[in-house]
């Protein structure tokens, strides 16, 4: 069941004809990946009309800006996330993240047009970001987002093993995280083994039959992308330093 708060945002981003996808723990719940959370992410087109859109949805929401940046397209194009926290009945405390560019991702046009479709009850039909999109959005240096993504493939693999697609067995092999099932995905499909080698390389561990190897090489994995997204994010700390510097002192000012 959606919370009530984000029940509202939603049909307010709706009705106020937002071209918005869903993302974040809201979107883990809707793959089978249970995840626990009471905000709102979304990820949204940044052109002049969408972002006017954007910023009526937050007026009714009676949304202010709780973290830096501003909303704007710059900000949004270059990868940060704006942040509000609304105060509207209904939705009083939510809080909702926008962004537009997440690392490993197309852009906007390209997750929309691969989105996956859902219809919510009371809600209408929502954008969901396609699942190879939100697991690579999820590659972060957080630790809490490596455990969803183990659980994402296997709550995809569970659903689809039996009637499953040639790419989808691919996109398996490559981003599974739990040993036990990609040795089960080798013996089962082994064509897609090879196909698969191609892009992952620790793959070569179950061609070798060497299942042992995959724990480290997964480790290895992970490091690697924790590091990326570390590098990632180093040339916009200076800018949310400076835009958190701006925010205070605008707080500081008298009837703000």
């Amino acid at each position: 069941m959606i919370p009530s708060p984000i029940h509202k945002a939603l049909l307010t981003f709706r009705s106020s004809n937002v071209r918005f996808l869903l993302m974040g723990g809201q979107a883990c719940v809707l793959y089978g990946a249970a995840e626990f959370s009471r905000d709102l992410d979304l990820s949204i087109a940044v052109d002049a009309g969408n972002l006017a859109a954007v910023k009526r949805a937050l007026s009714h929401l009676k949304a202010k800006r709780v973290f830096a940046p501003p909303l704007d397209a710059a900000a949004l194009k270059r990868g940060h996330a704006c942040h509000f926290r609304c105060a509207a009945k209904g939705a009083e405390g939510l809080r909702i993240d926008l962004m537009a560019a997440m690392r490993g991702c197309p852009d906007f046009d390209v997750l929309w047009e691969r989105r996956l479709v859902v219809e919510l009850p009371d809600v209408g039909e929502v954008g969901v970001l396609c699942l190879p999109d939100l697991v690579a959005a999820k590659k972060t240096q957080r630790e809490k987002d490596w455990p969803m993504i183990r659980r994402l493939i296997e709550a995809d693999i569970f659903q689809n093993v039996e009637n499953a697609r040639r790419d989808q067995i691919v996109f398996w092999l490559k981003e599974c995280r739990t040993p036990e099932l990609l040795v089960l995905l080798a013996r089962k499909f082994p064509e897609e083994c090879k196909e698969g080698l191609k892009q992952r390389p620790l793959i070569r561990c179950l061609i070798e039959g060497k299942p042992g190897d995959l724990e480290p090489r997964l480790k290895e994995e992970q490091t690697r992308e924790i590091e990326a997204d570390r590098e990632y994010w180093r040339p916009l700390r200076n800018e949310l330093e400076q835009w958190r510097r701006e925010l205070r002192k605008e707080r500081r000012q008298p009837g703000s």
